[in-house]
């Protein structure tokens, strides 16, 4: 059977050795075989684009620049900022020297910030212009500030030349640690190998085929995991082009989907549900029988390319998706948490190829994927190759935590070994703290998050997850969280509510506070809850909801932080 990393036998004993390469090595390999593609690309604030030849010339010389400013093997070196061209090489000048790379949040404060590159015992940064000043000549241990901005000192793409590097550090080293944001607020450095890495981004194209000629667009933060090995290092081991985004604004992402040609586009669940939530309103403007002709067309054409395998979508609404700019899109993919599977088949229904998948920074992260030729709405997808999965302390449903084992779990948590021991269990699985199923074919389905499980006075399990996917495509609201509460401290049992925040079409432009009429508002709220609550099991119903006047917080992958409350 052939699978897409079989090239690389051609090139190990050669530019790399063990099972798989080295990231390094990855690159190397890449621009030996299309030098002369595009790399990185970006049009805002200034149009750059760099071939994967430059990209290894470049990083080369970045790399030999560090070893000689006093960088060592297993030093480590920090980068943070938006997502760029400079993001990409400078990290991979940081492998290139046989360092460890610790991309950050660049949302961060600037406290938040020192505090993990102290913590992390970083002994240089790479910072962009809105950044740089956060740290002072000598405020952490002498910690060394290079920029990813032209317009300070130590710029990556023009580092003084001290010769050429290329370290191509052995598969078991750790290449990155990546600080976990999470729901919870809760950050832990978690340490990826080269092999964890490496294999991640290859195993996982036997789910999904990439071509060199593809282009990715990078527009979530390209430190947190998902990006990074699913957009970032797909992308390089390929030697496919990306393209930079930005800004998390609608106009500015159409404009770079249609600029850039992009045909694979990468997003979460919120991102997905705006734009889809986006070509329905604009529908249903056109009038009330246009939009059930356009719903009724649109789920003959699902029917069509599941059961016969032929996308008529993408020809009958290829007006609606060029006017969004995704004509060119070949592939969608999810992930960072679970997608409504309305939204998932509408997606395909209008002619998109969309994956979803699963996984978590602690495995590298890609678990899981819905191949295209044989997508389940409901899944998040197949256990990749070389990947084991099992469902522990599973309840009579089939429904049990997650665990995964296989050559994409990490080394473990820097610096907390009783926090390692907790999530690897015996026989080297990871606890995920996931809660799902498999099924007869190996599709893998996810329910919820253990720690948000809500228990009901009858001692039934609910998971807020699958309640609020059933709110994903109301226009009127922007974002939902569904959670247990008690209504005195000493309660064991939990009752359920719904915190809405509405859309600015529904209340006005402005907050629901602000709102002209608030008691439309409420009333239109009211007559969701009962519309959800019709459509659940009377255990999963909702007994009260609230309307907030505040959008709720949210972590840099646009989920929602959780937090259960009493009374």
């Amino acid at each position: 059977m052939e699978h897409p990393w079989d090239f690389l036998e051609r090139h190990r004993g050669r530019d790399f050795e063990g099972e798989w390469p080295s990231i390094p090595a990855m690159l190397a390999i890449t621009a030996g075989r299309f030098p002369d593609r595009s790399a990185f690309t970006t049009f805002d604030p200034r149009p750059l684009s760099l071939s994967y030849a430059q990209v290894l010339q470049i990083v080369g010389q970045a790399a030999a620049h560090l070893r000689a400013s006093g960088i060592r093997p297993g030093d480590r070196v920090a980068v943070t900022g938006k997502n760029s061209p400079e993001w990409a090489v400078a990290y991979l000048s940081v492998l290139a020297a046989g360092a460890v790379v610790v991309p950050l949040d660049y949302q961060l404060t600037a406290e938040e910030a020192r505090r993990f590159i102290e913590s992390a015992d970083v002994r240089a940064v790479f910072l962009d212009e809105e950044k740089y000043d956060i740290l002072k000549p000598g405020a952490i241990g002498g910690c060394r500030k290079l920029s990813l901005s032209p317009a300070r000192p130590g710029y990556v793409l023009d580092l003084p030349a001290e010769g050429h590097l290329l370290e191509k550090p052995a598969e078991e080293e750790t290449a990155a640690i990546l600080f976990t944001s999470g729901t919870t607020g809760i950050a832990r450095g978690v340490m990826l190998s080269h092999r964890n890495l490496a294999s991640d981004t290859y195993l996982s194209q036997a789910l999904i085929r990439i071509r060199e000629t593809d282009v990715f667009y990078a527009l979530l933060p390209i430190h947190h995991s998902y990006t990074m090995t699913a957009v970032f290092l797909e992308a390089v081991s390929v030697g496919a082009e990306i393209v930079f985004g930005k800004r998390f604004q609608q106009k500015q992402i159409f404009d770079d989907l249609r600029q850039g040609r992009v045909t694979i586009f990468l997003g979460v669940p919120a991102l997905f549900d705006k734009v889809l939530k986006g070509v329905r309103q604009g529908i249903r403007e056109k009038g009330a029988l246009l939009f059930t002709a356009a719903r009724l067309l649109m789920i003959a054409c699902g029917a069509v390319k599941r059961i016969f395998r032929l996308n008529a979508g993408k020809r009958i609404f290829g007006f609606i998706l060029k006017k969004i700019s995704m004509d060119q899109v070949r592939i969608c993919i999810s992930g960072g948490g679970p997608l409504a599977p309305s939204t998932f088949r509408q997606f395909n229904q209008l002619g998109i190829d969309f994956v979803q998948g699963y996984g978590l920074t602690e495995t590298s992260p890609i678990v899981a994927l819905n191949p295209v030729e044989a997508y389940r709405p409901r899944s998040v997808g197949k256990i990749i190759p070389q990947v084991e999965v099992k469902i522990v302390g599973a309840e009579r449903s089939g429904r049990g935590e997650i665990a995964v084992r296989g050559p994409i779990v990490m080394q473990g948590y820097a610096k907390d070994d009783e926090a390692t021991r907790e999530i690897l269990a015996d026989g080297g699985f990871l606890l995920t703290g996931d809660v799902g199923y498999l099924d007869r074919k190996g599709f893998l389905y996810l329910t919820g998050r253990k720690k948000n499980l809500i228990v009901t006075a009858g001692g039934k399990n609910v998971y807020p997850e699958e309640i609020e996917n059933r709110f994903r495509l109301y226009e009127e609201i922007e974002q939902v969280l569904v959670r247990g509460y008690t209504r005195a401290p000493q309660a064991r049992a939990e009752e359920i509510e719904a915190l809405i925040y509405p859309s600015e079409a529904h209340s006005g432009g402005s907050s629901p506070a602000e709102a002209g009429d608030r008691g439309s508002v409420h009333d239109r709220m009211a007559a969701i809850i009962q519309e959800v609550n019709a459509r659940l099991k009377p255990y999963q119903r909702l007994s009260r909801f609230r309307i907030l006047d505040e959008p709720l917080e949210i972590t840099t992958t646009q989920k929602i932080k959780r937090y259960k409350v009493v009374g």
